[in-house]
C-alpha cells in the first residue's frame, strides 16, 4: 500500500531564499516520515487567502514569513496565546473539520528567538535591550526579550507612524518599550551599550547604523541577533563583532523556530541536531 503524502510549505514572497526547506526535510528524514514533503511557495499577501481555501487534509502545515504573518491571522479559525498577544503568526497547522479543513495559527518566532539569544547570553543577564525596527517579527522580539527578563527595550524605528500595532502588542504583553526614531549615528551610542540587540530590519537596511557603530563607538560588549540570514553575515553584524561583541546568526532563531514548527506539525519531537547539521552543510555550500 502506497505511503499517503503530506505536504508542508513555506509562504511568503519573496521565498526563494529561504532555507526552511532544508530544515524541514532534514527532520523528516530524521524521523523516518515517508511520503511527507516541504516546499517553498513564492505568495504575494493577496495571493494567501485563494491558495487557503485550496487547502485539504493532505496538508499538514505552513510556515509563514514576511509579508504574511499578519495578513493571515483573520483567515484562520484559531490562533494560540502567543500569537494573540503579539499579532503575529508564522505558523499554521491543518485540522480535520466538520467542514473540512480548520486552520490553527501559531507564533513559534519567539521561540527561535528566545533560544537563539540564551546560545549568544551564555547565562548571562539581559538586564537592557534594544530592538530595530516595527514590524511582525520585532513584536517578537519584544516578547522574546520580556521572557528573558527585560521587559523595558528600547524600540529603534525609522518612523513613530508605523508602531501602532507594536505599541498594541507591547500593551498586550504587558511590556513598555521606549520608541525612538532610528537615527544611524545618534543611536550607535545607546545600542552599543545595550546587554542584547535584536535587529529585525530588512537586508541592508541596518547598514547606515553599522557605520554609525565603527565611527563613533571604539568597543561593544552585549549580544548582537540580527534575524538577516542572507547575506551572511550582515554589514551589521560584521561590524558588531569587529567591535568585540558576540553574535547570533539568524539561521540560529530560523533553526529553533522550525523545531518548535516540526513538532506542531507532525506530533514528533524535532530532531534539532539532524537540523543543526542541515542547515550548517547549507550554509557552507552557499559561501
Amino acid at each position: 500500500m502506497p505511503t499517503a503524502t503530506r505536504r508542508a510549505a513555506v509562504l511568503g514572497h519573496p521565498v526563494a531564499h529561504s532555507l526552511s526547506p532544508v530544515l524541514h526535510r532534514a527532520a523528516y528524514d530524521a524521523l523516518a516520515l515517508e511520503g511527507w514533503e516541504y516546499t517553498a511557495i513564492d505568495t504575494p499577501a493577496e495571493a494567501l487567502q485563494p491558495f487557503l481555501a485550496d487547502l485539504d487534509l493532505t496538508w499538514a502545515g505552513l510556515s509563514l514569513t514576511m509579508p504574511l504573518k499578519q495578513t493571515v491571522i483573520p483567515l484562520l479559525g484559531e490562533i494560540d496565546a502567543v500569537a494573540s498577544a503579539t499579532g503575529a503568526v508564522n505558523t499554521v497547522v491543518l485540522r480535520p473539520a466538520a467542514c473540512g479543513v480548520s486552520l490553527a495559527g501559531y507564533n513559534t518566532d519567539v521561540h527561535g528567538l528566545v533560544a537563539a539569544l540564551r546560545e549568544g547570553l551564555s547565562g548571562a543577564p539581559a538586564a537592557s535591550a534594544v530592538v530595530l525596527g516595527a514590524g511582525a517579527t520585532a513584536a517578537s522580539a519584544v516578547a522574546a526579550l520580556a521572557e528573558l527578563g527585560c521587559t523595558t527595550p528600547r524600540v529603534l524605528v525609522r518612523s513613530l507612524a508605523r508602531t501602532t500595532a507594536l505599541q498594541e502588542a507591547a500593551q498586550r504583553l504587558g511590556v513598555t518599550p521606549r520608541f525612538e526614531v532610528l537615527d544611524a549615528f545618534a543611536a550607535a551610542g545607546a545600542v552599543s551599550r545595550a546587554d542584547v540587540v535584536v535587529s529585525t530590519m530588512p537586508a541592508h537596511a541596518a547598514d547606515p547604523l553599522a557605520a554609525g557603530l565603527a565611527d563613533r563607538v571604539g568597543a561593544v560588549g552585549g549580544v548582537l541577533l540580527d534575524v538577516v540570514y542572507d547575506p551572511r553575515p550582515t554589514v551589521l553584524s560584521r561590524a558588531w563583532a569587529e567591535l568585540g561583541g558576540a553574535v547570533v546568526g539568524g539561521e540560529r532563531m530560523l533553526l529553533h523556530q522550525a523545531a518548535e514548527q516540526v513538532r506542531l506539525m507532525t506530533g514528533r519531537v524535532a530532531p534539532l541536531d539532524a537540523m543543526d547539521a542541515a542547515l550548517t552543510g547549507a550554509l557552507a555550500a552557499a559561501r
